[in-house]
């Protein structure tokens, strides 16, 4: 099996070359990548969970500063973080109703034999109670170290299948959101609608469709869904959604379940926007006509702003498709709950206690 860290390494150096593209496949690779250092990670007896929320913030903390904008990794890193709180505390209550139940039988059994004298009774005290040897003792701390050694593979191996899980349900939320199409696209929708039919490929790609006499919608992908249902989406959307708001079409965004993000568009921890090069816009045959040779410097007289995102405020959405299903823009903030936990919004390490 490759070395965690030089796997590490090597997704760092793809995230910050932007070797990756979209946040599906960054979603992935993130929890794939998560899932070999839960694997790897060696727990101790006691504070199992505590160890692999280390390890995995540890990573993840990396991970998000190589590209902040990309937030399908932190989106990840703390559904992962949610994960393996989420099976240490079923396998903490399953342990404590086991506790529970062993002491009800033992309470049982101490009942029946008052209730029931046996043959034991006229037996000497000395030949009645068996004498404990110091083997007993001994295998007794092995059965205690067995189960603590039994309850570290358990967590583990819950939390990678449930990491599997989270994995299968990245790669299946385009076919996910393309199922519920029939629900949301009438048939003379579709047949009026100039290139509708791409939703049923990929929710990437921006499809919009401005239909007459009220048989409209506007249907777009979103880079991400932040808490308050407010979307980060490619560059002129939010030009798209006020004229869709204008003339009363509903604007429908998609959004894998990857995309929705647990913060707020104002955390400093934030990074909603970068920029790209303005050859994407103008060529430069173009730009070279619009620098001022005349002052000897050759300044630009036009200056070439070309964003990556817009962002999208709740009010102007109608509605959230996403893979799990059709949900009203109110509701997110309930939904990205169920996902994260509000201990990993801010993914970093505990401080190490000095000597």
């Amino acid at each position: 099996m490759p070395d965690t860290q030089a796997l590490v390494n090597d997704f760092l150096n793809k995230l910050k070359k932007r070797k990756i593209e979209g946040s599906q496949a960054t979603a992935k690779q993130t929890a794939e990548l998560l899932r070999s250092v839960i694997s790897q990670t060696r727990v101790p007896y006691t504070n199992q969970a505590g160890a692999l929320i280390d390890s995995v913030k540890a990573v993840g903390e990396r991970l998000i500063a190589a590209n902040p904008v990309e937030l399908a990794v932190g989106n990840i890193v703390r559904r992962v973080l949610h994960i393996i709180r989420e099976e240490d505390l079923s396998l903490t209550t399953a342990a404590m109703a086991g506790l529970n139940l062993s002491a009800v039988s033992d309470d049982e059994d101490d009942t029946d034999r008052d209730d029931h004298p046996t043959l034991l009774e006229d037996v000497p005290d000395s030949a009645a109670v068996p004498h404990t040897s110091s083997s007993g003792g001994d295998s007794e701390g092995k059965s205690k170290s067995a189960d603590k050694s039994s309850r570290s593979r358990k967590l583990k191996h819950d939390v990678i299948e449930a990491v599997n899980e989270l994995i299968q349900d990245i790669n299946t939320c385009h076919e996910q959101i393309a199922e519920q199409a029939v629900e949301h696209i009438h048939q003379k929708q579709f047949k009026n609608c100039a290139g509708i039919s791409l939703c049923r490929k990929r929710e990437e790609k921006i499809i919009s469709g401005i239909c007459c006499r009220g048989r409209s919608k506007v249907i777009v992908g979103a880079h991400a869904v932040m808490a308050n249902g407010g979307v980060i989406a490619p560059v002129g959307l939010n030009m798209v959604a006020l004229a869709a708001q204008k003339h009363a079409v509903p604007f429908v965004v998609l959004a894998g379940s990857h995309k929705l993000c647990p913060l707020y568009p104002h955390n400093p921890e934030v990074l909603l926007n970068e920029l790209r090069s303005p050859s994407e816009l103008l060529d430069f045959g173009e730009f070279s006509d619009l620098m001022d040779f005349g002052s000897g410097k050759g300044a630009p007289l036009l200056h070439v702003v070309n964003p990556t995102f817009d962002y999208v405020p709740p009010k102007l959405v109608s509605l959230f498709i996403t893979d799990t299903g059709g949900h009203n823009p109110s509701y997110m903030y309930r939904l990205i709950a169920d996902y994260y936990s509000a201990d990993d919004l801010v993914v970093q390490r505990r401080p190490t206690s000095g000597n």
